[in-house]
């Protein structure tokens, strides 16, 4: 049962939502929302503090030996495809602002009270391994045109692949593949996230939602996808500084996506909440490090 709830949520047998046609000027109000709920609920400090270790890490193992120098692009534009599951707070903050809750940064980790959390954790996962089949991909992709050799150095290795037969055969081969990644991900990724924290689904029926939405609306989804590989170019220039804005933006502007693609929920489920939690005293210790029935 526990299997049959992530894959198709509480009812067995799930009305499939309704889907929208919609057009270029939804996803201008969209993102019109999304900069709305961001200066409102400004996060880009919380950006600045995941991207940027992450960014140190690449660069570490840059100056070691310049092993991991080929998949640092590949890793860049891997946030593309990672974006649904970073931007999950967002929704969640959206979708609390829009119903007229509070939406204090704290709420953005209510999603882990959500009846759908195991849903959302197995289209993460998904995610995930798309993301790391990409970067296994992009270093077949190196290792067919340059070989296992490590790069000499860093200016080296950009002469090779911007003056080079090799190096123009990786960029092309390397961004059409990356672009088909980025079509699954958008393709399976687009609604599903707000889906699951607006309903309780499953993972199922918010993946074919997703597909749904994207089959009906082909033209006008290609131009979402363009915006959003455009918005996270342009926010890694310079040194990844403008994701820290582009990012948030786009996360809540999904939300608000979602809200004019999918038909509202008739009988929608009553709004989670995380369950109160009693005040604990020092004098409880050690005591209080147990479950205990009130």
């Amino acid at each position: 049962m526990a299997t049959a709830h992530i894959l198709v949520g509480a009812s067995l047998s799930p009305a499939q939502p309704v889907v929208r046609h919609i057009s270029p000027s939804d996803l201008y109000q969209s993102l019109a929302r999304g900069v709305d709920d961001f200066v409102a609920m400004p996060s880009h400090a919380v950006f600045l503090c995941v991207i940027y270790p992450l960014l140190g890490l690449v660069l570490i193992g840059m100056t070691v030996g310049n092993s991991t120098l080929p998949l640092a692009f590949p890793i860049a534009a891997g946030f593309a495809l990672v974006g649904p599951i970073a931007a999950i707070g967002l929704y969640e903050l959206s979708r609390r602002r829009e119903a007229g809750l509070d939406s204090s940064s704290r709420h953005a980790l209510d999603v882990l009270h959500s009846p759908s959390l195991p849903a959302i954790v197995a289209l993460g996962v998904l995610l995930m391994a798309i993301f790391l089949i990409w970067l296994a991909v992009a270093e077949a992709i190196y290792v067919a045109n340059f070989g296992y050799a490590a790069p000499v150095s860093i200016r080296q290795f950009a002469l090779d692949v911007l003056t080079t037969r090799a190096g123009w055969t990786l960029i092309v081969v390397g961004t059409g593949v990356g672009f088909l990644f980025a079509v699954v991900v958008l393709t399976i990724g687009a609604v599903s996230f707000p889906l699951l924290l607006d309903r309780d689904v499953g993972a199922a029926t918010a993946l074919l939602t997703s597909i749904r939405v994207v089959k009906t609306n082909p033209g006008t989804m290609a131009l979402w996808g363009f915006i959003v590989a455009a918005s996270l170019a342009i926010g890694s220039i310079p040194f990844f500084l403008g994701l820290t804005v582009v990012m948030p933006v786009l996360g809540h502007a999904t939300w608000h996506l979602y809200r004019r693609a999918v038909e509202p929920d008739p009988n929608p489920h009553p709004d989670y909440r995380p369950r109160p939690r009693r005040p604990r005293y020092a004098a409880d210790f050690p005591s209080s490090l147990f479950p205990t029935r009130e």
